[in-house]
């Protein structure tokens, strides 16, 4: 049995060999395939060595696992097609609106300046990755990836329409009718409306989901806004309609990289090969001890209802999302055949090797390693949450006017102009008030009080004076303070200079 995920031992072959041979008994019943007529003159030196990949029909499978897959396609969808028809203060509650450059989260509106909320975002988004990782595998792929959610919708639609594995092989086998086309039709039109409001909703959370349903409504969308629309509409319908374990399998690199992220106490779906082998059919009453034989009954059954083709008694492989669909199958036969369940289950390498249990495989489980992400984790979210919690809802920008150092104005004062560039992220208006300090007989001359609407940004030019004499030549550091009206603790000051010529 191979232990190493990413070796070559793992890996050669395998991806050219997918196919069970159960599965692929039950389709040669349908379609018998015909050798190749030999080539006149061939030696039989030359062979090909391109394999054309076949549909995968995944059975049906039922278990606890199957039923935290669905949950997690429900909660998922329900956030994703839910998110955009909230209301927050007259708005959509999330909304990222590239033409403003805005983006609505709830009660935040955060701003390009808030670029490093993103960072954060994105460093704990590849934590949480690190972190489940470690601790149990691809989670990620086997219940929570688009992949893998629309994958499960669209092969639920398919089932309700074709029928189930045996049923969509024969229907795919036989010869083009009026019934099959009708149920290909049926199928696909099913597909294509689930593709485009899956889009709809995508193309939402960039501009107010309820004026989108009218412009569609009134075929008035605008040409960018169409075509991200049926762009993404069709990657759904091409991704989890054709290309499914396809994927998985040779487009996502996560399944490439993801053998540096396990170890031996790493929580995977593991076939039990001790407990297993030899494996060989008999009779529900037979003494497999007697036979000499192990606990699998080489049903096949694990490989028929894989979402990605392959036999978990082969050992660890890349192509495993984690799903557990093969535990769930595995169980059932187990209590059938009245054997203890758990022959392929959740385990590590280290409590196949060792016999662990229970308490012991999760003491390994929680090593050095899962406590660094684990820690790291929850202080970068709490870090990022208490910032976006007190963060000061107006920030201020103070540019000099580089196109004039210093001027000579009434009274012989000495002005510097600057551009003073305001943004209130509050959803409230904001009066401000604008002061200098830094210099003795420093003013700003003009306004100095200047209003702000809500979710807004402002430019005005400020001019500071001083009295010829208060101070030497040269450039001095001075400091520009914005206090808002009835709101102390939100006061701003920021840094700037003032040029005195000679």
């Amino acid at each position: 049995m191979c232990w190493r995920p990413m070796s070559w031992d793992c890996l050669n072959l395998r991806s050219a060999r997918r196919a069970d041979e159960t599965s692929m008994t039950e389709f040669k019943r349908v379609i018998p395939i015909e050798p190749e007529p030999a080539v006149a003159g061939d030696s039989g030196g030359l062979f090909s060595l391109y394999a054309s990949h076949g549909k995968i029909y995944p059975r049906t499978v039922s278990g606890r696992f199957a039923r935290l897959r669905w949950l997690a396609v429900l909660f998922t969808q329900l956030i994703f097609y839910g998110l955009p028809w909230l209301s927050w203060n007259g708005r959509p509650a999330v909304l990222f609106d590239l033409t403003a450059r805005k983006f609505y989260l709830f009660g935040w509106v955060l701003w390009p300046q808030d670029f490093i909320y993103l960072a954060g975002l994105l460093v704990i988004a590849a934590l949480s990755l690190f972190f489940f990782t470690a601790v149990a595998g691809r989670l990620w792929c086997g219940y929570a990836c688009p992949q893998t959610v629309y994958t499960e919708l669209f092969m639920w639609v398919e089932r309700r329409i074709e029928g189930d594995r045996v049923a969509q092989m024969k229907l795919d086998a036989a010869p083009w009718s009026a019934h099959k086309f009708g149920l290909k039709a049926l199928k696909h039109a099913a597909w294509i409306a689930l593709a485009l409001f899956t889009g709809f909703t995508f193309i939402g959370y960039f501009a107010p989901i309820r004026e989108l349903a009218g412009h569609m409504a009134a075929f008035t969308l605008g040409p960018w806004q169409l075509f991200w629309w049926l762009f993404y509409s069709f990657a759904t319908w091409g991704n989890a309609g054709f290309m499914r374990e396809q994927v998985c399998k040779y487009m996502c690199p996560y399944a490439r990289f993801q053998g540096a992220m396990f170890d031996k106490d790493t929580l995977i779906v593991t076939y039990d090969e001790q407990r297993g082998e030899p494996r060989g059919t008999r009779g529900r009453k037979a003494d497999a001890a007697a036979l000499g034989l192990g606990s699998c009954i080489d049903c096949g059954l694990c490989v028929q209802v894989c979402p990605t083709g392959i036999d978990i008694r082969q050992g660890l492989q890349y192509e495993c999302i984690g799903c557990a669909a093969c535990v769930d199958v595995c169980d059932t036969v187990m209590d059938k055949m009245q054997y203890p369940r758990g022959l392929v289950r959740y385990a590590t390498q280290r409590a196949i090797t060792e016999g662990l249990q229970g308490s012991d495989i999760v003491r390994h489980v929680l090593r050095p390693r899962v406590w660094v992400y684990g820690l790291m984790l929850v202080a970068l979210t709490s870090a990022l949450l208490g910032s976006l919690a007190t963060r000061n809802p107006l920030k201020v920008d103070v540019m000099r006017d580089r196109h004039a150092l210093a001027r000579v104005v009434e009274a012989g004062d000495i002005e510097n102009t600057y551009r003073v560039h305001f943004i209130n992220t509050a959803e409230r208006p904001v009066r401000v008030q604008l002061s200098v300090e830094g210099m003795d007989g420093l003013r700003v001359a003009g306004a100095t009080e200047f209003d702000l609407p809500a979710v807004s940004n402002r430019v005005v030019p400020v001019g500071v004076r001083i009295t010829p004499g208060a101070a030497t030549s040269g450039s001095h550091p001075i400091r520009f303070v914005i206090r808002p009206e009835g709101d102390p603790a939100h006061a701003r000051s920021e840094a700037s200079t003032f040029i005195l010529p000679r």
